[in-house]
């Protein structure tokens, strides 16, 4: 992959000309705007506008609304997103005239290269929300970073930042083994489950996946000592072990029941005290991450402190929206198993009455996968709907519908459309519900529209 990365070097100076293929998209927009800052002439196309190509329009980008041929004349070179396909018109002429095409891991991968600090956060679950919690941090320590995050931090107004500093956090998904294209100095893995089944043959291939990419760090290693997969994962390499386990070298000591106040322990000493305003326990691994990061950094455990007091969560991770009928109204952006159990653990730990979910499954491909998963874990709401499968980037091969996990989850019930969704909401919430839109495609508009 590296030779290809190093063809693209050439394209990514001032003056050269690049078009981005699905630039509106959450990496793609910040990706354009950064080699815009490198003096590079981009312009791009994407299938819909949205608030992502107003944004880049705004900033001189000319961005055609649709995929065409001749929206790639001039380019030197063409970007694209994983959802732009072969047979997709402007890879197709690009291909017949010749024009190099990249992948957007490599452009990410060539422009880490130019910083003395790549903090990359891996992991199946946390990557948003580890990545927000580091760009806290280092915003506390005036590093001044440049970030990508796959997902809006309120901070920044935005899922990524354009910095001055020597230093670049990367949200890094192991996706089509994109994180392999990237140059970390510093890489984190969160924890390592079966996911991305339509890539991965099993959870030996993700874990050999996530072993490269751990090799490519040039500093340090900082992983998940309490998780499994993780630990067989990266055997044989030299990590720092992070997790509740005393076999940890970066742990969580006087947690409050709650797990939002604790000491993080380094190596038996005292870095910094945190109070965190997000729930779960999850969130402590989290923040124990983004710490341990820090920490490997020489980064003040007062600027950690003060950089995670101020962090509220990223969009769409357990956020909360607003209040119905005497119930508090939430959305989460989870979609596998593992993150859901996590998701349920922290709503429950808020009381309320009954926890009401509306949960998209996202992509045909998953849900088929880990289908016996999760029925396990959506019997854990106290009411349950379920809103049909969000297609994402596949067709539908399987046959598979959410009308499947209705029938083998007692008391549920099946949503064709989101309005559905909405009205069902409408009729069943009480007062003293939590209520959680859950998923990654659209169904926080379901919630959305309960609160208007």
């Amino acid at each position: 992959m590296s030779e290809r990365n190093e063809a693209l070097k050439q394209y990514i100076q001032p003056g050269r000309r690049i078009h981005l293929v699905g630039i509106g998209g959450v990496s793609m927009r910040p990706l354009g705007l950064v080699l815009q800052g490198m003096g590079v002439i981009v312009t791009g196309s994407d299938m819909n506008s949205s608030v992502s190509t107003d944004e880049l329009i705004a900033h001189g980008i000319r961005v055609a609304i649709g995929h065409r041929a001749e929206n790639i004349q001039g380019a030197e070179c063409v970007i694209r997103t994983a959802a732009a396909h072969n047979d997709n018109p402007e890879i197709q002429a690009a291909r017949a005239a010749g024009i190099p095409i990249f992948e957007r891991a490599q452009a990410w991968g060539v422009i880490m290269q130019q910083y003395r600090h790549a903090i990359c956060f891996s992991g199946t679950h946390g990557k948003t929300t580890a990545t927000s919690m580091m760009t806290h941090i280092l915003m506390a320590a005036q590093w001044d970073p440049t970030v990508m995050i796959g997902g809006y931090l309120p901070m920044l107004h935005a899922g990524h930042r354009v910095g001055h500093g020597d230093t670049i956090i990367m949200e890094s998904c192991e996706y089509c083994d994109s994180f392999l294209n990237f140059y970390p100095t510093l890489a984190v893995v969160l924890n390592i489950e079966e996911d991305h089944l339509d890539y991965f043959k099993d959870l030996k291939a993700i874990e050999n996946s996530f072993h490269q990419f751990a090799q490519l760090a040039t500093d340090r290693v900082i992983a998940n000592g309490d998780d499994a997969n993780t630990v067989e994962a990266l055997e044989g390499l030299d990590y720092i072990s992070f997790g509740f386990g005393p076999q940890n070298r970066i742990r969580p000591e006087n947690v409050s029941q709650d797990y939002r106040r604790f000491d993080v322990v380094c190596d038996g000493q005292v870095y910094c005290h945190l109070e965190l305003q997000v729930l779960g326990r999850h969130n402590v691994l989290n923040a124990l991450a983004a710490a341990a990061a820090a920490w490997a950094l020489k980064v003040p455990g007062e600027a950690v402190a003060r950089g995670l007091a101020t962090f509220g969560g990223a969009d769409r991770r357990l956020q909360f929206k607003g209040t119905y009928n005497g119930a508090l109204v939430y959305d989460d952006y989870a979609h596998h198993p593992g993150e859901l159990a996590a998701t349920i653990e922290a709503v429950r730990s808020m009381g309320g009455k009954r926890l009401v979910m509306a949960f998209q499954p996202h992509t045909y491909t998953r849900t088929h996968a880990l289908f016996q998963d999760f029925i396990r874990e959506l019997r854990k709401p106290d009411v349950l709907i379920l809103a049909e499968i969000y297609a994402a980037r596949e067709r539908n091969d399987l046959g598979i519908s959410s009308k499947d996990l209705q029938a083998r989850i007692p008391g549920s019930c099946y949503c064709r459309t989101l309005p559905e969704v909405t009205e069902k909401l409408r009729a069943l919430v009480r007062p003293g519900d939590v209520v959680i839109t859950v998923g990654a495609g659209d169904i926080y508009r379901a919630g959305d529209a309960l609160l208007k």
